[in-house]
């Protein structure tokens, strides 16, 4: 996945056009409506009412959230996130939990943007704190959750911006220690134009918004397609008993779904559907909060990627730090 992961992050807001569909786009979309079609066979019908719940459950919160994502995509100026992320101060860490919630890139996507982070200069605690709280405490993705979760999805949110500030506390005590790799030539100051807020052109504006919009469909509704697709066979045809005996709120089910979150490459806006379906399940939280996070903490190519730009150090440190976190806030999670 590395080699696609600029994929996932948008540069509508570069281009004076509306981008045409992604052919991933295309071709999810066409699969995901003949399943959806082919669901109204009588034989089918688990599947389709499954489905049906889960498209009553999120319409709103991904359209919502895409809208939202074009609005950031247009408007805010990158300057604006990249300049505040250089400073080995506990502030930048809040800036960059910060900067990550203004994101509206996948978990793919956010790889790549940390990596240009890092090499602008952003200080390793910044890049590693912003790497965390991208993907589950970033805009569109908080309403996606909860469109799903509820009220409860405040849980997932601000547990992922705890462990978070609470990793790039410690990156930033390894940092002192020379426990980890420095971080790249000190960033230059970026300038920030809010030019689009200045000089606004209603016109011009909604078509802006509307190219990162589409643009940010592309890079993330497919991902969202294959998810609720997932978890609505999951939800269909996997017996209750299955989860409640491999993935129930015990520790053995807590690692299991460690494990299991673990070896799954998906897109945060896919495996959020099927978190949505352990919660269902098993009735606990804790076991999505983990598979949501350690497709973070834990995945391979994040690891890897992180060992091959940053060093070796800093990458087998991630999950030392932040696996312990995420099974105590876990545990916690499941007594609610």
């Amino acid at each position: 996945m590395a080699g696609e992961s600029h994929c996932c992050h948008s540069h509508a807001a570069e281009s004076d056009s509306i981008p045409a569909l992604g052919r991933k786009l295309k071709i999810v979309g066409s699969v995901f409506l003949a399943v959806f079609l082919l669901s109204f066979i009588p034989l089918l019908q688990p599947l389709n009412e499954s489905l049906i719940g889960y498209l009553k459950i999120v319409w709103w919160a991904v359209l919502l959230g895409i809208s939202l994502g074009g609005v950031i995509d247009y408007f805010v100026p990158d300057g604006f996130i990249i300049r505040f992320l250089g400073q080995r101060r506990k502030l930048t860490l809040i800036y960059a939990v910060i900067a990550g919630f203004m994101m509206t890139a996948c978990s793919h996507g956010i790889l790549a943007i940390a990596i240009q982070l890092y090499k602008k200069g952003a200080s390793v605690p910044a890049v590693i704190t912003f790497l965390l709280a991208s993907p589950w405490a970033n805009l569109p993705m908080t309403i996606l959750m909860f469109g799903f979760f509820g009220w409860k999805a405040a849980y997932i949110v601000f547990g992922a911006m705890a462990i978070a500030l609470v990793t790039g506390f410690v990156f930033m005590l390894l940092d002192r220690l020379g426990w980890i790799e420095g971080s790249s030539d000190a960033a230059e100051p970026s300038d920030i134009s809010w030019n689009r807020l200045k000089n606004f052109d209603a016109s011009k504006s909604a078509k802006g918004v509307a190219a990162g919009a589409v643009s940010l469909a592309n890079m993330v509704l497919w991902w969202i397609l294959i998810g609720i697709l997932a978890a609505a066979i999951i939800g269909a045809y996997v017996p209750e008993h299955w989860f409640m005996q491999y993935l129930g709120p015990d520790m053995t089910g807590m690692l299991v779904t460690l494990l299991f979150a673990t070896v799954i490459e998906v897109c945060s806006e896919g495996t959020s559907p099927i978190a949505f379906e352990i919660f269902a399940k098993t009735g606990a939280l804790g076991n999505p909060f983990i598979f949501l996070m350690a497709g973070v903490a834990t995945d391979y190519t994040e690891i890897g990627l992180l060992w091959s730009n940053i060093g070796k150090r800093t990458a087998l440190w991630l999950p030392a730090v932040t696996v312990p976190q995420i099974l105590l806030l876990a545990a916690l999670f499941n007594q609610l």
